[in-house]
């Protein structure tokens, strides 16, 4: 029955390397259990439900990427974007978690209803490959930037705005860890992101530095704390909609760069190359956005982790189904994540930036026309540490650019539309 709902045989897979790919797409993901929930602490909600709600979300879109795309690919929520949340949208622009929570769900409806449109592909279409490839650049640096500043090496200084710190027994801790990690990453071991977590926190809690769990598994798990309490009517509010749509941009660039990424290898292209199943896997992406808006949860996306299954041979959706049911577990240990501290989890997300910083190759800095753009979305999404500010910057510099090298009538309209609201993101 299994081989014939999830295709093995066609797919000249086994059951048992589908198990072994699932287990390896868990662990080289598993860090999102422990860092998403820190990210989001930040912006005031409750971290023991955030442990639960990333748990529950990405098994749930996991599972149904399985089931209904039968494709080896795990979605969760993303890097990046829940930093967006948390740093740009909480804690920058003073909005209240609850109504980043109602802009997390109307950007994953947009996306739907894009798709669902077919306007997808046009709004993909307008925006030059280098300018995608510097979004993923710029986020990665900002995600570095929060990674050190949350491992206290990055502190704040009153003249030149920031300094590093002197090295404390915290920082020292996650300084291990982030070893740990690049050592098992350059052996290509899988997981090797959660092992260095993991490394971090025994040292924490070896000299004192963390309380002991009370427990190690609780069965009665509490999400209300964030389950149903996002503001929708706040986020409706004209000042919202810049931030909705750079959630929707982000998710969709990151959620197809990562399925053209991976679709090859696994088997997920016909014969002109173009990825099948791609609008249900998008679909199934906007929903489980909606799905974790509703439960408290920043925006979910496909996970570049999934090459790692299936570079173990994973091809089916039977791998998606055995990463979410280990996600699913993983729920029983919300008190033992729970005590994981920042400086443990700091040190992913500088791996995470390093990761992200790949797609640089991706840009042609001898090209003005776009290496300037592309450059200017780099620096500001770091520096002003927001990325819809980066974003806004480089898509007006694109279109400044072209129009002063007489490639006026050379713009997509699209690509008007979206120089249009960025200059009125600034406005607002």
């Amino acid at each position: 029955m299994v081989d014939t709902f999830f295709k093995l045989h066609t797919r000249r897979t086994t059951l048992r390397t589908e198990i072994i790919a699932g287990f390896t797409t868990f662990l080289t993901m598993a860090y999102i259990i422990f860092v998403n929930p820190n990210i989001l602490a930040e912006a005031g909600m409750d971290k023991s439900a955030l442990i639960a709600v990333t748990c529950l979300v990405t098994a749930i879109a996991t599972i149904a990427t399985g089931l209904l795309a039968n494709a080896p690919i795990a979605m969760a929520p993303g890097m990046g974007l829940n930093a967006f949340f948390a740093y740009t949208l909480v804690l920058t622009r003073q909005v209240s978690w609850q109504t980043a929570l109602g802009v997390v769900f109307l950007s994953g409806l947009f996306f739907l209803l894009l798709t669902l449109a077919g306007l997808r592909r046009k709004l993909v279409e307008a925006i030059p490959k280098s300018l995608v490839a510097a979004i993923s650049v710029g986020i990665g640096l900002f995600i570095t930037f929060i990674g050190l500043q949350n491992l206290g090496i990055i502190v704040d200084h009153p003249v030149t705005l920031v300094t590093s710190a002197h090295l404390t027994p915290t920082i020292l801790f996650g300084l291990a860890g982030l070893a740990v990690m690049i050592i098992l990453e350059m052996k290509r071991i899988p997981g090797a992101l959660l092992i260095g977590i993991a490394f971090s926190t025994v040292l924490a809690a070896l000299f004192g530095e963390i309380p002991r769990p009370e427990k190690i598994i609780q069965f009665n798990l509490n999400i209300s704390p964030t389950l149903f309490k996002m503001d929708l009517v706040g986020a409706l509010k004209w000042s919202m909609f810049s931030s909705i749509f750079t959630l929707m941009f982000i998710d969709m660039f990151d959620s197809i760069g990562t399925l053209l990424a991976v679709a090859p290898p696994a088997g997920l292209v016909d014969e002109k190359g173009n990825i099948k199943e791609l609008d249900r896997l998008l679909m199934i992406d906007a929903g489980a956005t909606m799905l974790g808006a509703v439960c408290g949860t920043s925006t979910t996306t496909s996970y570049i982790e999934s090459a790692a299954g299936i570079e173990q041979g994973g091809r089916t959706g039977l791998t998606s189904v055995v990463t979410g049911v280990l996600f699913l577990f993983s729920l029983l240990f919300v008190p033992l994540v729970g005590i994981v501290p920042g400086h443990a989890t700091a040190p992913a997300l500088i791996m995470v930036g390093l990761f992200m910083m790949k797609q640089i190759r991706e840009i042609d800095f001898s090209d003005m026309q776009h290496g300037l753009p592309a450059f200017i979305i780099m620096v500001m999404i770091a520096l002003s540490y927001s990325i819809s500010t980066g974003l806004a910057f480089g898509f007006i510099a694109y279109v400044l650019i072209q129009i002063l090298s007489g490639k006026l009538f050379e713009i997509k309209l699209t690509m008007w539309i979206i120089a249009i609201l960025s200059v009125l993101y600034f406005y607002v």
